[in-house]
């Protein structure tokens, strides 16, 4: 493995070496920084279509920004609803079908349009950016950025920005050969204007008292008092967060911790172990997902990533020794 990523930084470097293509690369920089940037300060509303394979869910979002704050309705319009609201750093998910609704305080939003890390910082040494070709996405004007990965511990991704405004209007997932695995892509699309308070109320709000609330309690744990420690390093991916969670009163606290290289990003659950767990691998869609027994818990290890990337880090777990 330490070959390959070699051959992957050497292959970077010669890239940057090229002033046209260094320069090439800083442009498709600036254009994602452009994105991080009008997520988060644009109104906006519109439809958006998710398709895998030949499967496809539609969702109808819409954003607002009000004294500094972001408030958004994110709601699916086809299969099983299902309705998240979100306010700051609140987020409701109601589902309808259960009778139940789970809050979250602090939850981190990683769903589409927001893809993108707030710091473009060190994306560079583990993709591989260019600008690619423009056209129309959504009615819209659009240039399309492509992030090819330097090793083979991520997939890459070819992203859509909006030349106007700057806001992502399309994302593919891109497998080891090129090829699009995951999609989301606006198909309406009104950017800027006013945004109406009640398009982001809940219309399942005033039912919810008949609903089962689950309040989802996090604590931001520290690295010298957490019980597991995790021993190997995936080049370009850090800790963002290590939480200890309690989802339910009557379940033991299990513990979440998130990886990421800003744009990939993995998820280890580790919590008891409950009834009979066949280890090993397993995808679901474009998920990968790896796990193993240790004692009496069971350690998850879950991202759109390769699942080589999943079993190094999920291997590099254990208990941390009193």
């Amino acid at each position: 493995m330490k070959r390959r990523l070699t051959g992957g930084i050497c292959c970077l470097a010669f890239f940057l070496s090229c002033p046209a293509l260094a320069q090439q690369s800083q442009d498709g920089v600036r254009w994602l920084s452009r994105a991080v940037a009008a997520v988060h300060s644009l109104n906006y509303s519109g439809t958006f279509v998710y398709q895998i394979g030949t499967q496809t869910e539609t969702s109808r979002i819409t954003h607002m920004i009000d004294g500094g704050r972001e408030f958004e309705r994110l709601e699916v319009l086809d299969g099983s609803p299902r309705e998240v609201i979100r306010g700051n750093d609140e987020v409701k998910c109601y589902l309808p079908e259960s009778r139940t609704l789970i809050i979250e305080k602090r939850a981190r939003r990683s769903s589409f349009p927001v893809l993108l890390p707030a710091s473009m910082a060190g994306l560079a040494e583990y993709y591989t950016i260019s600008k690619g070709s423009t056209g129309r996405v959504a009615e819209h004007e659009s240039q399309s950025i492509l992030l090819e990965p330097c090793d083979h511990l991520r997939y890459g991704h070819q992203l859509w920005v909006d030349v106007d405004s700057g806001l992502l209007l399309k994302a593919s997932l891109l497998n080891e050969h090129g090829q699009s695995i995951e999609t989301f892509a606006f198909t309406q699309l009104q950017i800027g204007g006013n945004i109406d308070r009640e398009a982001l109320k809940s219309k399942f709000a005033t039912q919810s008292t008949q609903w089962q609330v689950h309040n989802v309690l996090a604590t931001e744990t520290h690295d010298e008092n957490a019980n597991w420690q995790v021993n190997v390093q995936l080049p370009g991916f850090r800790k963002l967060a290590g939480m200890n969670r309690l989802a339910r009163p009557d379940r033991p606290e299990s513990v979440h911790l998130v990886f990421s290289d800003g744009l990939a990003a993995i998820s280890v659950f580790i919590e008891a172990l409950a009834g009979k767990v066949e280890p090993g691998m397993t995808t679901l869609g474009t998920v990968n997902v790896y796990q193993r027994v240790i004692g009496d818990r069971l350690i998850v290890v879950m991202g759109e990533v390769p699942q080589a990337t999943l079993k190094i880090l999920g291997d590099g777990i254990e208990a941390r020794r009193k």
